[in-house]
């Protein structure tokens, strides 16, 4: 369905498609747990490195190439039921989900928070957590179904992004 999808678009609408893949694959994410920062590459280059909290023990925030999947603002809270916007809810103002261990978007995320002073520190269960203005800022610049890549490295972003950008 998805090879049928692509061709009839490229068929279809030949500039567009290609555009839409040139942007997808010209973008994504890298975090590094080493040292929890999130660096945004396009094009191969680092554009901006933001700190971020990882999971409270090196499993829980899996590692990997995954892809975005869904991304919404002021996402509803399902565990707490609270609803987006809430002070209270821990997600923040936005919500960039992706696919990590065979998920639907809605289980991993990189995401804002209501606990600025977690940024830095290996706290969450999972998701990637940022400052609510950072994650507002990427939430703009990531298209869906870019790459996220989770990595424990002492490699630098320059390096990680040269290795990447080829994928």
């Amino acid at each position: 369905m998805k090879i049928l999808l692509s061709l009839i678009l490229l068929f279809s609408f030949p500039n567009t498609y290609m555009e839409i893949q040139t942007i997808r694959e010209s973008s994504f994410v890298i975090v590094n747990k080493a040292n929890n920062k999130l660096a945004y590459i396009k094009e191969g280059k680092v554009i901006e490195i933001f700190p971020v909290g990882t999971g409270k023990s090196n499993e829980l925030t899996p590692e990997g190439v995954f892809t975005f999947i869904v991304k919404a603002k002021n996402p509803y809270y399902r565990k707490g039921n609270i609803p987006g916007g809430d002070p209270r809810n821990p997600l923040g103002s936005r919500w960039i989900g992706f696919d990590a261990n065979g998920t639907d978007g809605r289980i991993y995320g990189v995401h804002g928070t209501n606990a600025p002073w977690s940024i830095g520190k290996y706290i969450s269960n999972g998701c990637v957590r940022m400052k609510n203005s950072d994650v507002e800022r990427l939430y703009e610049l990531i298209p869906l179904q870019s790459k996220i890549i989770i990595t424990m490295s002492s490699k630098s972003f320059k390096q990680l992004a040269k290795e990447y950008s080829k994928l």
